[in-house]
C-alpha cells in the first residue's frame, strides 16, 4: 500500500510518548526528536512560524514521519538519545559518547564495588540503568550505603592476598562505612548477601529493605533520636518514589530483534524493534493483506523472514509474543516476565497504534474500505449471519410518564443515516410502559417498510434489557420477520449485549470498534428521542396555558402562535395587537386573562 501523504500522517499521530523521526524525499532521517505527546509536539512544528531558519529549512525538507511509542518521557529520552548516537541525523545536535547517561555497575569481582559510570564495558560486570540525572543515582546510591556497608576501595581482594594480611583497614572502616573485608574481617557470604539485596533494591523490589528503614526509624524516634528518624523517613520518601530502570534500554538484551503481532478480518501488522549493544536503534512496522483468513503464526514467520532480509539483520536470536517455526539457525524466546517481556509489550503496543493510524488515514482516503473493515468486525464480533450494513436502533423516552416518544435511527455502513432517522407518538399505550410502548413502535416501523417494500435492515438494536427485547421480539413475530432480521438488546451498561433465548449475555471489548459503533448508535438514538420529548413538552406547554383562557380555541391559538411566535409575546402585546389578529372580541377576552393574573 502507498505511504501515506504527509498531511494524513500529521492527522493521525498519536498523543502518547515516544519518539518522532523526520525522513526527506529521498527517505533518509534528518530529524529525531522526543515529546511527551507527539501529536501536539509534531503538530507544532507545521502550525507555529519559527524563528530559526535553519528550523524552516527542515520543516520545508520533511517528507514523511515515523514514530516509535513508549511508555513515559524518560524512556522517550533515552531512546532519542540511542537513535540520534546510532544514525547521526543532519539536524540534530550531536551527542559525545562522555555525555552519555550514567549507569550504576555493580563489579564482576571478589567483593563487589558498587558505584555510578557512564561507560558500559564487557567484563562481566552487572549494568542497570540508564538514567536520566546523575542525581538519580547517587540518590540510590546513599540509600544503599545508609544501609548496607559497602568497600569503596578498588583493591584486588583475592583469597590469597587477604589471608596474606596485604592489606589494612583504611578510614571508612573506623567510621563504620565499610567492615574490612580486605583484612578478612567480613565473610564473602555475608557480603554476597548484602549485594544480592542491592541488586534488587536498584531493580525497585525493595519491599524488605523498606521494612528495614521502617524498622530503623521508629527505633531512633524510641530513643528521642528526632533528626536521625527524619533523615531516615526523608529516604524511606524517596525510596518509594523513585521509579525502576528504563525498560528501553537494558546491556543484558544484545543483538535481539523483537517482533510482535496485532490483526483484524482483513489485515495483519507485524512490529520489528531492531537491539544493539541493548538499545533499540530501528523499529519498523510491515502491513499485510490477508487472503485466505491466514493465522497470527503463519503472518508472523512471513514477516520475520521478510523483515530479517530487508533489513539484512543477522541476529542469532529473536523475541516474539508467541512460539513460531524458523528455521534451526535463529534462537526464537518467548519471555514472560521482566526486561525482555517488557520489550515485547513495547513491541506490541506499536503495532496497536500503527493499526489505528491505519484506521484513521483509511477513513480519510478510503471510506470504502474503512466501511467494509468495520462491517466484517462487526458481523464477527456480533455473531451474524451476514454483515450489518443497515442497522436500526430504537429508545424510548418518557419523563414522569408524559408525553412518552419513542426515536429510531438508521446507520447505514456503520455511519448515521440522519434522513431516515424516525420519531414515534405514543398512540395505544396509556401512562409510562416502556415494554409496551417498544412493542408499538418496533410494530409500527417494520409493518410500514413492509407495507412500503423499503428494504429492511440487517439488524435492530434496541436500548433496553431481556424485557424490552422481548417485547420488540413480540412485534417481529407478529409480522413473521422473527428469524429474518437479527436483534439484540444493549443493557444499562454498554458492555453488555443480550440475545433472543440466551440468558447469558455477551461482552465485548470496551476498546472494540464495534462497541464504539454501538455506543454511537445509542448515544444517537438517546439524542434524537430526548429532542423529540423535549418539543413536545414545551409545545405543550406553551399552548396549555392559552387553551385555560375561556372563549379561545385551537385555531385562535395557532393564529396568534404564527401572529407572535410565543406566549409570552403573546401576553405582553397590546389589546389593538391582538385585535389585528383575531378580532376585537377575543382580543378582550385573552387580555383580561392576563391582567387577572399578573
Amino acid at each position: 500500500m502507498e505511504k501515506p501523504a504527509l498531511d494524513i500522517q500529521l492527522k493521525t499521530v498519536p498523543q502518547e510518548p515516544g519518539v518522532y523521526q523526520y525522513y526527506d524525499a529521498d527517505g533518509k532521517l534528518i530529524y529525531v526528536g522526543k515529546a511527551k505527546n507527539l501529536k501536539k509536539r509534531v503538530s507544532s512544528y507545521f502550525t507555529k512560524t519559527h524563528d530559526n531558519g535553519r528550523t524552516r529549512v527542515m520543516v520545508k525538507k520533511i517528507a514523511s514521519i515515523k514514530h516509535i511509542v513508549v511508555e513515559t518521557e524518560k524512556d522517550a529520552l533515552l531512546l532519542e538519545n540511542n537513535l540520534i548516537k546510532k544514525y547521526k541525523p543532519r539536524y540534530n545536535v550531536m551527542l559525545k559518547d562522555d555525555k552519555s547517561y550514567p549507569w550504576i555497575c555493580i563489579k564482576k569481582e571478589r567483593f563487589p564495588r558498587v558505584f555510578p559510570t557512564r561507560r558500559v564495558i564487557k567484563d562481566g560486570s552487572e549494568y542497570f540503568g540508564p538514567y536520566t540525572s546523575m542525581k538519580t543515582v547517587h540518590t540510590l546510591l546513599d540509600l544503599i550505603k545508609g544501609l548496607y556497608s559497602l568497600r569503596t576501595c578498588n583493591y584486588n581482594l583475592s583469597k590469597e592476598k587477604v589471608e596474606s594480611g596485604k592489606y589494612k583497614v583504611c578510614l571508612e572502616y573506623h567510621l563504620g562505612n565499610c567492615k574490612g573485608p580486605c583484612e578478612g574481617l567480613q565473610s564473602e557470604d555475608e557480603y554476597n548477601r548484602h549485594i544480592t539485596v542491592i541488586r534488587e533494591i536498584i531493580k525497585g523490589n525493595f519491599k524488605d529493605s523498606l521494612s528495614q528503614f521502617k524498622t530503623q526509624m521508629k527505633d531512633l524516634a524510641s530513643e528521642m533520636q528526632f533528626e536521625e528518624a527524619q533523615r531516615i523517613k526523608e529516604k524511606i520518601e524517596v525510596l518509594e518514589n523513585y521509579q525502576a530502570k528504563s525498560t528501553i534500554v537494558n546491556p543484558k538484551i544484545s543483538n535481539v530483534d523483537v517482533f510482535s503481532i496485532m490483526s483484524d478480518e482483513s489485515y495483519g501488522y507485524v512490529n520489528f524493534l531492531q537491539l544493539s549493544y541493548g538499545s533499540i536503534i530501528r523499529s519498523h512496522t510491515l502491513e499485510i493483506k490477508k487472503k485466505l483468513d491466514e493465522s497470527d503464526k503463519a503472518l508472523l514467520e512471513l514477516a520475520i523472514t521478510e523483515i530479517r532480509q530487508r533489513f539484512n539483520s543477522n541476529s542469532k536470536e529473536i523475541y516474539v509474543p508467541f512460539k513460531v517455526d524458523l528455521g534451526q539457525d535463529v534462537k526464537v524466546t518467548v519471555p514472560k516476565v521482566g526486561d525482555k517481556k517488557k520489550i515485547v509489550d513495547l513491541s506490541l503496543r506499536n503495532a496497536k497504534y500503527y493499526r489505528m493510524e491505519r484506521f484513521k488515514q483509511v477513513k480519510i482516503v478510503d471510506p470504502d474500505r474503512h466501511a467494509n473493515r468495520i462491517m466484517a468486525q462487526m458481523k464477527a464480533d456480533l455473531r451474524l449471519s451476514e454483515e450489518p450494513r443497515h442497522i436500526e436502533c430504537f429508545d424510548n423516552s418518557n419523563i414522569q410518564g408524559t408525553n412518552p416518544v419513542a426515536a429510531c435511527v438508521v446507520f447505514k455502513d456503520g455511519k448515521p443515516s440522519k434522513k431516515d432517522y424516525r420519531h414515534f407518538n405514543i398512540k395505544t399505550v396509556e401512562g409510562p410502559d416502556d415494554f409496551a410502548s417498544m412493542e408499538e413502535v418496533v410494530y409500527r416501523r417494520y409493518k410500514r417498510l413492509l407495507d412500503e417494500q423499503q428494504p429492511l435492515p440487517q439488524l435492530i438494536i434496541i436500548d433496553g434489557g431481556k424485557g424490552q427485547l422481548s417485547s420488540a421480539l413480540k412485534s417481529l413475530e407478529a409480522l413473521n420477520l422473527r428469524d429474518k432480521i437479527a436483534i439484540i438488546g444493549i443493557a444499562k451498561r454498554l458492555e453488555e449485549l443480550f440475545y433472543p433465548d440466551d440468558p447469558i449475555p455477551l461482552y465485548l471489548d470496551k476498546k472494540s470498534e464495534t462497541l464504539k459503533v454501538i455506543q454511537h448508535l445509542r448515544n444517537e438514538a438517546h439524542r434524537f428521542g430526548i429532542e423529540h420529548h423535549r418539543n413536545r413538552r414545551s409545545k405543550s406547554a406553551l399552548t396549555t396555558e392559552l387553551e385555560t383562557i375561556p372563549g379561545i380555541g385551537e385555531q385562535t391559538i395557532v393564529s396568534l402562535m404564527k401572529a407572535f411566535k410565543s406566549v409570552k409575546r403573546i401576553s405582553n402585546a397590546s389589546e389593538q395587537d391582538l385585535a389585528n389578529v383575531v378580532g376585537s372580541s377575543k382580543a378582550k377576552k385573552i387580555k383580561a386573562y392576563y391582567n387577572n393574573n399578573q
